[in-house]
């Protein structure tokens, strides 16, 4: 990876922030996006803009063109056998509303129990309370160790017959936590479970081959892996997509329509109510495209030794805790410091230019189990650098001391 190159393809980059070089280290809540994408963007919106799907005129059939080629480009990228599985959304909070929704309805009843883990993000907890609620079915809840980590054998304890659903973060947002997805996966397809896995936090850092893992269905967004935001993807093995419930209706989503019912089209099409963000998907096509080009394996190998690297520089800092410290972890490093609050130290850093996040990152119950308000979170992308790393330190120890 030539980053001195790569890091010319986001011009945003290249800015001051209150007098001082921008190091943008807030990955994990959305990327930034490369000349390709955006350009891809102009183009539709001066060139091709139209509506997809049923129109015979000329602009209409190259949108529809572009469209339908970005959902072969992402059922490529997971490794998906159709792209009747890939259905497109306005990003991962609304798959996993849209999963749970329509999975909730086909198959949950009164004491059914889905799993979920103490360290989902509230998308993936949210949802499913409301479809629990509405079907009288329970929540069971997957323990995080002390370490930060989940335990195979504890998810084995709560299986029971009435277990329907396990859903689950491959990546956490909050510890850069990697989950044992394919034991998780195994350990669901052995107890005839449904498995519904968040990858936003894990579709810009690791490969991920749908078919391989045998996963049911995944969600994922644009905007973080370089794409637009208002993007994003729900895959789902196509045979259950066509038996579960429509989310929204509307049109596209239908067969026939008269005043007292209507009949519905199969997957893709039964999920994709009205007009889609024509702009969004082709714009995510193309950062794929980009990713793809610069591959993934150089990718998750750039990120590694750059968490690895930050990790170690961290570690010197005097009372410092480093959450999942001893736990392989994928894109982010979560931190605090004592008798410090996180928003303190995030406000210290902005002055000088570092952008990272701060607070309890959409995982209430997750900072509750550990008894903190929330972390200082420093999240990686591709374009990052050792020397931005290097800053980023220099940064901490100014407000440290002036907190101090």
């Amino acid at each position: 990876m030539n980053l001195n190159i790569i890091r010319k393809d986001f011009p945003i980059l290249h800015q001051n922030v209150n007098g001082n070089p921008l190091i943008y280290l807030d990955n994990g809540a959305t990327t930034h996006k490369p000349n390709i994408v955006v350009q891809a963007l102009q183009d539709f919106y001066f060139k091709t803009n139209s509506n997809v799907h049923r129109g015979v005129h000329h602009l209409s059939q190259i949108a529809t063109d572009q469209e339908e080629e970005a959902r072969r480009k992402v059922r490529d990228f997971i490794h998906a056998k159709s792209t009747n599985e890939i259905l497109f959304t306005k990003g991962t909070t609304d798959s996993l509303n849209l999963i749970a929704h329509s999975l909730g309805k086909f198959c949950l009843k009164e004491n059914d129990e889905i799993i979920l883990s103490e360290m989902e993000h509230h998308s993936n907890l949210v949802p499913w309370q409301i479809i629990a609620k509405e079907t009288k079915a329970k929540i069971k809840t997957w323990k995080v160790q002390k370490e930060g980590n989940l335990n195979i054998e504890d998810l084995k304890k709560l299986i029971n017959p009435n277990t329907k659903i396990i859903s689950i973060t491959w990546v956490s947002n909050s510890f850069g936590t990697i989950n044992p997805i394919k034991e998780i996966i195994q350990i669901a397809k052995e107890n005839n479970i449904f498995i519904v896995v968040d990858a936003a936090q894990s579709i810009q850092h690791k490969a991920i081959d749908v078919q391989e893992l045998n996963i049911d269905f995944l969600a994922f967004s644009g905007h973080k892996i370089y794409g637009p935001t208002g993007i994003g993807v729900l895959y789902g093995k196509e045979e259950l997509l066509n038996q579960l419930p429509p989310y929204q209706g509307g049109g596209s989503m239908i067969k026939e329509v008269f005043m007292d019912h209507a009949t519905y089209n199969e997957s893709p099409f039964r999920f994709e109510a009205g007009t889609p963000h024509i702009g969004g998907i082709i714009g995510l096509g193309y950062a794929l495209d980009y990713v793809n080009e610069i591959g993934m394996k150089n990718i998750a190998a750039h990120e590694s030794e750059l968490i690895e690297y930050a990790e170690s520089q961290l570690s010197e800092l005097e009372d410092i805790t480093i959450y999942a410290k001893d736990l392989k972890k994928a894109g982010a490093i979560s931190f605090n410091f004592k008798n410090t609050h996180p928003f303190d130290v995030g406000e210290l850093l902005n002055m000088q230019g570092v952008a990272v996040r701060t607070g309890h990152h959409c995982c209430q119950p997750l900072m509750r189990a550990f008894n903190i308000p929330g972390t200082i979170r420093a999240s990686f992308g591709l374009y990052n650098t050792k020397a931005e790393v290097d800053q980023f330190i220099i940064a901490l120890k100014k407000s440290l001391k002036m907190l101090s």
